[in-house]
């Protein structure tokens, strides 16, 4: 333990701890010279100590200086760092966000100018008292270079006279080939050759999401040629607006009065779907176009082009559901039978309630339409029919629509 008693001296030798009473002695058996040199000794020794001690401090702030120098710009540099890096993302991310636009907009550039062409505008004129007179317009797709056209049949419908308005200003007198009121298709003609058609897409492979550009002309002429752009909302749909049955893609591209029989495209430039139709101006909705889906047009629209109609399997009949009071009775009530038809000749007649086709019970007339739409012509039907109080097990057989006088509202 130190004894704070003692004072501890510097000698040349040694160093040696000393009391009070011994200093006192050795003071007095000291010669003077040895005092004094003594004296210079400590005096040099303090200044030597003190030089350290500077040469000391100097090491000390040189290295404290770089190691805190290098910290700093370490700091800085990887502050610097950071900053480029989000920097460089910022830039990646907008250059993303600037090329998903640019992408986006070149691709409605690149399909407006190769369908766009193809689509044109048709007029429906009737006769009256003052001659012939705009009945109202809608939009078209040119699919064969020798002037052969795809509209909806609500465009011509009762027209004495079609003309086809091309995306040069030209306008053309146009025939009718054909037309089909249940799937709302007609194919038209105008004269000529080398016209710019359009390409039919595979709508199988639309999927939700996908982007969706609708070309026509809403509103008449003075729109014409406009262009709309959107994304597929929903597939296969299923939709019954009148007797019309419409099997549809959903999109949110504007479609308007006139965009009727114009393209929805996909972003390869094909065609995906016939606008046919929008809802919503009456329920409030906004965003609900429709169009046909192109795979089930082509049928109709070959069909059209070889026969003038639609060569489909019929049951022959008009209806609506029906159910009795107490719920025991209920099925399709057959309002009408359509003559040569499978079902005279099978027959029934009106007032009969169907409440089995195929083996099935059914409530509705949309079940019988399904039904028939996996049977080809020719095909015979099992049927459970209700009649004055008594069920009946009959045989149909399936007629063939194009030799039978079909009408607008009938099931099938």
């Amino acid at each position: 333990m130190h004894d704070e008693n003692k004072i501890t001296d510097y000698d040349e030798n040694k160093i040696t701890n000393y009391d009070e009473n011994e200093i006192s002695n050795y003071v007095k058996d000291i010669n003077k010279p040895k005092e004094d040199f003594n004296k210079s000794k400590k005096r040099k020794n303090r200044g030597m100590r003190t030089f350290f001690k500077g040469v000391a401090f100097v090491l000390i702030a040189a290295v404290s200086g770089t190691i805190g120098s290098y910290v700093l710009v370490d700091h800085k540099f990887k502050n610097i760092e950071s900053f480029k890096q989000t920097t460089n993302e910022k830039d990646k991310n907008r250059n993303i966000i600037t090329t998903s636009s640019q992408t986006w907009g070149d691709t409605i550039n690149k399909v407006a100018k190769e369908v766009g062409p193809s689509v044109v505008g048709v007029s429906n004129h009737a006769e009256n008292f003052y001659g012939s007179q705009l009945k109202g317009s809608g939009s078209g797709i040119i699919f064969d270079k020798n002037g052969y056209i795809v509209t909806n049949y609500h465009v011509i419908e009762g027209a004495s006279k079609i003309t086809v308005k091309l995306s040069n200003g030209k306008t053309y007198d146009a025939k009718l080939i054909g037309s089909d009121p249940r799937t709302d298709l007609a194919v038209i003609k105008i004269d000529g050759s080398n016209f710019p058609a359009a390409k039919f897409g595979d709508s199988s492979k639309v999927k939700v999401g996908d982007i969706a550009i609708a070309i026509g002309n809403p509103l008449g002429d003075e729109f014409a040629g406009s262009v709309t752009s959107g994304i597929i909302s929903a597939v296969n749909r299923k939709m019954t607006v009148g007797e019309a049955e419409y099997k549809v893609l959903q999109t949110d591209a504007a479609i308007n009065p006139g965009n009727s029989g114009g393209a929805l495209c996909n972003e390869n430039g094909e065609i995906i779907g016939i606008n046919s139709l929008k809802i919503g101006t009456n329920k409030n909705a906004e965003g609900m176009g429709f169009a046909i889906t192109m795979n089930s047009a082509k049928g109709i629209i070959d069909s059209l082009m070889k026969y003038g109609q639609v060569a489909r399997p019929e049951l022959g009949i008009t209806g609506a559901s029906v159910e009795s009071r107490d719920g025991k009775i209920k099925g399709v009530g057959i309002q009408s039978v359509i003559p040569g038809s499978g079902a005279e000749k099978a027959g029934l007649s009106s007032g009969d309630v169907i409440l089995e086709f195929d083996d099935k019970k059914i409530s509705s007339v949309e079940e019988i339409r399904s039904t028939i739409e996996k049977h080809k012509i020719g095909d015979k039907i099992n049927c459970k029919i209700y009649r004055n109080g008594k069920t009946k097990n009959i045989k149909i057989q399936l007629s063939d629509s194009s030799k039978i006088n079909s009408t607008e509202n009938q099931i099938g």
